[in-house]
């Protein structure tokens, strides 16, 4: 559709359309092209990296407290603008507008904590240590890159966005092309909040543009959000030349349902956790762990909740649950469920080939539930990211936890029990970054930190909340005597406090 509008890059305080390469934007409720994204060159990239270079100077001595001033506003205007952000996810993604706004939320809880910058970043100090001060310092890094995915794109660009600007850095973002427009109203409102041009900059594009951002050598950090193989990929080549990586992959979140849990609670939370926003979440339930013989019971809950469901287009008031993103994903889900029956899976409920009455052409794929899934089938080893549940069955506690931590992701997990020394050594033995006890989805507050274990984190720092400070800044250790205070000639032991 050439006459399409575009939607460009965020450069300088400034718009650009401009490109030599497009790619479609759709509406996935009804699978029409409703917009082209420009995809930037590498000259694009590094416009935004010479813009951001020229702004580094001066923003970077800029004061906690006056960058701490501009979050103030930004938080403000975002308030004002919840709605436009939230139907703009919407219309380019396909949640429902209440989960949507819900997103919207969560992100702005990242700005109201960096808004503490003067505090956060507040260092410590040591008096007279034998004539020596010594204090602590926690300086900006420079130009910092962000690669988010198309699941959050307004709240995961905050994961990173307002840390690393109270931080005194730079930033470019690098959304995804599927849903970028969030991305240039978040530009303008910062520009709007008082951030000078050039400080943050949007660069969309594809894989061309990732590999330009990791490549350039004035690029000091890079964070990424997606999925395993792609995290992968980033922190091997940014690393590889010296920059500082936070890269989260993927996850096969598990939810373990004892047979003390309150089943009504725990189906409920099921129904959310697997269902919500279509699985398109990285904290997404898609397998239940049944222990005991609790797992005919939680299917007889299941099944009436799952036929309750409301899905259609996500604009709509009523609708529990949208589309996919694309037709490509819709396509890989049902692939999923394709070979879950091929390898042995009972498929209980079938959500391929749904369809929207007036949205035929809407990439929505229906609620699907397995039993019987084994740790040798695709859709309990790989992560599908839509709404497909398995439930696997094992024989008691142990059982549980053994299955949970054999598998090669450890993003989030839940279990469901009314038993507090279960809930104790479930915490304590579980080899997976983020817990909920009797919690579906325990993402983390603004001021904790989000991350997995094993192959669902590649760096050392998780994001946001005082990880994330420490991610985008430089810990310095001053010592310091005058002169007054030195001894008279040359020391050669090692100095030692006094």
């Amino acid at each position: 559709m050439s006459d399409a509008p575009v939607i460009g890059h965020y450069i300088d305080g400034q718009l650009q359309d401009s490109g030599e390469r497009f790619a479609n934007v759709f509406n996935p409720a009804t699978g029409r092209v409703q917009a082209r994204v420009a995809l930037a060159s590498q000259k694009t990239v590094d416009d935004a990296v010479a813009s951001a270079m020229k702004a580094f100077p001066a923003w970077s001595e800029q004061s906690a407290l006056r960058r701490a001033r501009v979050m103030f506003r930004f938080k403000e205007l975002l308030d004002q603008h919840q709605n436009e952000l939230a139907e703009l996810i919407t219309r380019e993604h396909g949640k429902v507008l209440s989960d949507a706004r819900g997103e919207v939320t969560r992100g702005i809880e990242i700005v109201e904590f960096a808004c503490g910058a003067p505090s956060l970043l507040k260092t410590d100090f040591s008096d007279n240590i034998g004539g020596i001060d010594n204090w602590n310092l926690r300086q900006p890094l420079g130009v910092c890159a962000g690669v988010t995915p198309f699941n959050f794109p307004v709240m995961v660009p905050l994961w990173m966005i307002p840390l690393a600007l109270v931080s005194g850095n730079c930033f470019i973002l690098k959304p995804s092309e599927r849903d970028p427009s969030a991305s240039l109203l978040m530009a303008r409102l910062l520009t709007q909040a008082g951030l000078p041009d050039g400080v943050f900059n949007v660069v969309q594009g594809d894989k061309a543009a990732v590999d330009g951002l990791l490549q350039h050598p004035d690029i000091e950090a890079i964070s990424f959000v997606g999925s395993t193989p792609i995290a992968e990929y980033i922190h091997r080549q940014a690393t590889s030349r010296g920059k500082r990586v936070q890269a989260l992959g993927g996850a096969k979140n598990h939810m373990v349902v004892m047979p003390d849990a309150d089943l009504d609670q725990a189906a409920d939370a099921l129904i959310g956790a697997a269902y919500g926003s279509a699985g398109e979440r990285c904290m997404a339930i898609s397998i239940a762990v049944a222990v005991g013989e609790v797992g005919d019971r939680l299917i007889e809950k299941l099944r009436p909740r799952i036929d309750q469901l409301k899905i259609g287009n996500g604009m709509q008031g009523d609708s529990d649950m949208g589309p996919l993103v694309t037709a490509e994903h819709k396509a890989r889900v049902e692939g999923f469920t394709d070979q879950g029956v091929a390898q042995g899976a009972q498929l209980l409920v079938d959500g391929r080939g749904f369809k929207v009455p007036g949205a035929e052409q809407g990439f929505f794929v229906g609620a699907t539930l397995f039993d019987g899934v084994t740790t040798e089938m695709s859709i309990y080893q790989e992560e599908i990211f839509g709404p497909v549940l398995g439930i696997v069955r094992v024989a008691d506690f142990a059982s549980a936890v053994a299955l949970v931590n054999a598998h090669e992701f450890g993003n989030g997990v839940s279990c469901f029990t009314r038993d507090g020394g279960v809930a104790r050594a479930f915490a304590r033995s579980i080899k997976v970054g983020m817990v909920g006890i009797n919690v579906p989805i325990p993402v983390p507050m603004a001021w904790h930190s989000f991350g997995g274990w094993k192959r669902s984190l590649f760096g050392d720092h998780h994001a946001y909340g005082e990880e994330g400070l420490r991610f985008y800044s430089r810990y310095k250790s001053v010592m310091q005597r005058w002169p007054d205070s030195i001894a008279k000639g040359p020391e050669f032991s090692m100095p030692t406090a006094k």
